[in-house]
């Protein structure tokens, strides 16, 4: 690339592993491209990110902003991996007292971009009087943007009209503004606790309101999907935004990166055990860092893997709450019952490498995106357990694509039973009914693992941010 088209870019993602992990790795394909990046986060947080490979350590570098104290956060939390659903707001107040130290950085070093994501709503004004041009990272689909609506709906709250949104009912309906056929809505349980906000969220705006200003306020809006994958809803987007949203495919893991964030005597111990197993007979299930199942819900879960009869293997965490492991909170003799069939794993584990073992079969996952992209770039079909965020509306997308099933649950509660998941579980993997699902999910890896398709959708973003 010509020296004269190399750009100096700053990436800024919320403080979250699911942000991290996209904007990471955007960054390394854009540094590849010969562009220099400057990567901004928290001290823990920087730690936890991949290392950096050798031929690019010269292009990104990590800077570390030491996270501002505030009431109703833990000492050591920086990101929503460390505490409970209950302390996300307190988290974004922290985010927001950043911006005198990120307004600085930005006017000392004169990047030509900034690229950041929804929560940092107060960073396109400030980036614009420095004459820095703006780019959204919405590390979402497509659909879910779209859900959402445009920048006035989401700041407003819709106003009067038929737009309106006040109560969480408003939100289990598909919007006005889908002019196609689409059963895309949240149900009540996954909702609720959005929209019925409490005490502790008083420091600072709702999320609609940083989403909608982050839009309005941005040159572009750059989407971690593909045209492809969601022609409709990508030009519904463009018409909602009245700006360039620009897909940059999904970003598919390279297996490397799983390597370095493991213990390998603990990945010897599972691969061992996952090269015993029959080929696609495994259920993987894993329910992303921010995830926390209450015991009833954990016990619901472990008899409906029992019950299934299959091999499995569950990654398992301790509560930020209250310190406790999930290991300890499964029912009283489960573990010597599935001892054999059932691999029981604590802590971070390398779920690319997981998922990219012959032996297993599906994927029992609360639909984090990042997840849903690792496992349907290896063609697993999914099991859907969504709880928190986009994660619903991830699964009613994913269920009108056929690349898995939801577990069946009561939409005002979102309690579920061990037998909807033994039974999900079964059609999903072995069952002759759920074979159109298997080969779905399989024909899958043309759009979210292909290296060189994804490349492309980077390769036409890299000469649009240099255009501009």
């Amino acid at each position: 690339m010509e020296k004269s088209k190399s750009l100096h870019i700053v990436m800024f993602p919320w403080l979250a592993m699911g942000h991290f992990i996209p904007f990471f790795r955007l960054s390394k394909l854009l540094a590849l491209k010969g562009h220099k990046i400057s990567f901004i986060s928290t001290p823990r947080n920087l730690s936890k990110l991949p290392k950096i490979p050798p031929n690019l350590s010269s292009q990104i570098s990590l800077i570390s902003f030491s996270l501002p104290t505030v009431p109703n956060l833990p000492s050591l939390a920086e990101s929503s991996m460390d505490i409970t659903h209950n302390q996300q707001q307190p988290l974004k107040h922290a985010l927001d007292l950043l911006q005198p130290q990120l307004a600085s950085f930005l006017q000392s070093s004169e990047p030509d971009w900034i690229i950041y994501d929804y929560a940092s709503h107060w960073l396109p004004s400030v980036a614009a009087q420095l004459g820095i041009s703006r780019a959204f990272f919405a590390v979402f689909t497509a659909a879910c943007l779209s859900f959402m609506g445009s920048s006035s709906t989401l700041i407003g709250g819709g106003d009067d009209g038929d737009d309106a949104r006040s109560t969480a009912e408003d939100f289990t309906r598909i919007p006005n503004w889908v002019p196609f056929e689409s059963n895309l809505a949240y149900r009540l349980h996954e909702i609720t606790k959005y929209v019925e906000r409490t005490d502790e969220d008083t420091c600072g705006p709702p999320d609609t309101v940083r989403f909608g200003i982050t839009i309005q306020q941005s040159d572009v809006v750059i989407v971690r999907s593909s045209t492809e994958f969601e022609p409709d809803w990508f030009n519904l987007l463009g018409g909602l935004y009245e700006k360039p949203v620009i897909p940059v495919g999904f970003l598919p893991p390279i297996l490397e990166e799983s390597d370095e964030i493991q213990d390998d005597e603990k990945w010897v111990g599972v691969k061992t055990w996952l090269n015993k197993q029959r080929v696609n007979s495994v259920v993987y299930v894993a329910m992303g860092t921010e995830v926390h199942l209450s015991k009833e819900e954990l016990g619901e879960l472990a008899i409906g893997l029992e019950k299934s009869g299959l091999p499995f293997i569950w990654v398992l965490k301790n509560s930020p709450g209250t310190g406790e492991s999930e290991l300890e909170m499964l029912p009283t003799g489960f573990k010597e019952r599935v001892k054999g069939r059932g691999f029981l794993y604590m802590g971070w584990a390398p779920q690319v490498k997981i998922l990219s073992q012959d032996s297993i079969g599906g994927f029992l996952t609360h639909c984090g995106w990042n997840s849903v992209i690792e496992a349907l770039g290896l063609g697993r079909v999914l099991i859907m357990l969504p709880m928190l965020n986009d994660q619903g509306l991830n699964a009613r997308l994913l269920n009108e694509k056929k690349v898995g099933l939801e577990i069946p649950r009561n939409e005002l509660d979102g309690w579920f039973t061990s037998e909807a998941v033994a039974e999900s579980v079964r059609l999903a993997v072995v069952e002759e009914s759920g074979k159109v699902l298997r080969e779905t999910a399989k024909v899958m890896k043309g759009y979210f693992g292909d290296f060189g398709k994804n490349d492309g959708y980077v390769d036409k973003f890299v000469s649009q941010l240099v255009d501009y």
